[in-house]
């Protein structure tokens, strides 16, 4: 039932966002034993990884307005379901952060001021990176992240594999451009820390929503050029 579609939608977004910010907030800059961006950079793909095989066979595990977009735009999902599927990744992203904000202001010193995870340019960026630098980034890295997608869940990939390919895009996406927007890809993802932190976040937020969509749709139609006829799933990806 399209219930349970988006139930799985918020929770598996849920579990990105909790997860892969949280190892920002929380663990990465931790004395002596913090995990750094490369920690961070995994923890993103290995929430992906792991919400693919629990999720996939329910909702097609997109967990990002982005892929759902990009999806479409591919041929391989159905453009009435685009709202909703978004409406409930954005849900998932904000209890996230809401869960997570209670976590870590229980430490001493935590400070929204530090971002949150929240995704920047210019002054907010990690690498002090520009506007043009964000957005170029953002569009290049959602629209490589949906052509690895496409091909990972199409009908003549290998059968198992995709949630394994799809969590390494995602890591290698982050180990790039961290330093540069501290990496959406994902407009959802970046809503919940934003709304938080606010000022400065949600002023910059329409970036990350913007440069995602237009990456995933041309991923999803260049895959789509690119390929054979899209074939398989037509309800969402195809993860196992």
């Amino acid at each position: 039932m399209d219930t349970q579609k988006y139930a799985a939608e918020a929770i598996g977004t849920f579990w990105l966002t909790f997860t892969g910010c949280g190892s920002a907030v929380i663990a990465a800059g931790f004395p002596q034993v913090g995990i750094g961006l490369v920690g961070v950079s995994l923890a993103f793909g290995l929430s992906v990884v792991t919400m693919a095989y629990a999720i996939g066979h329910v909702s097609g595990c997109h967990l990002n307005p982005a892929v759902t977009v990009g999806l479409a735009a591919g041929g391989r999902f159905p453009v009435g379901q685009i709202l909703p599927y978004v409406i409930a990744q954005v849900i998932g992203a904000i209890v996230a952060a809401g869960v997570l904000y209670l976590i870590a202001s229980g430490a001493p010193g935590f400070d929204l001021a530090k971002g949150f995870a929240s995704n920047g340019y210019d002054a907010h960026s990690p690498g002090q990176y520009s506007l043009l630098s964000g957005f170029v980034t953002e569009v290049v890295m959602t629209m490589m992240f949906l052509f690895i997608i496409m091909g990972a869940t199409h009908g003549r990939a290998p059968a198992g594999f995709a949630p394994l390919a799809i969590g390494l895009a995602l890591t290698l996406i982050h180990l790039v451009s961290i330093p540069v927007t501290n990496t959406s890809v994902n407009p959802a993802r970046s809503t919940g820390p934003a709304l938080f932190v606010g000022g400065w976040a949600l002023a910059q937020l329409w970036l990350f929503w913007v440069a995602p969509l237009i990456g995933g749709a041309l991923g999803g139609v260049l895959y789509r050029w690119l390929s054979e006829e899209p074939t398989g799933v037509v309800e969402g990806v195809r993860q196992a």
